[in-house]
């Protein structure tokens, strides 16, 4: 389950995995809870999606990045 296309956009997972997100700081475990996906696709996908400064890792937890929070804000 790649989370960023090779165009460097998020695919639909990134985008469900970034919509987890909005409320704020969330643990992957909450994530995955809140997404429906497995623990580790959950792990691998923050992991590209801080890569692509999406999200930024703060302790055990993610939160949107600023880069991020402007693109989910322009998603439907």
């Amino acid at each position: 389950m790649a989370c960023i296309s090779p165009d460097g956009k998020p695919t639909e997972s990134g985008i469900k995995l970034l919509r987890s997100l909005k409320s704020g700081l969330r643990s992957p475990e909450e994530v995955a809870k809140a997404t429906g996906l497995p623990l580790f696709r959950v792990r691998s996908g923050l992991r590209e999606l801080a890569a692509a400064e999406l999200v930024t890792q703060k302790g055990e937890g993610y939160e949107l990045s600023p880069k991020g929070n402007e693109l989910v804000g322009s998603q439907p």
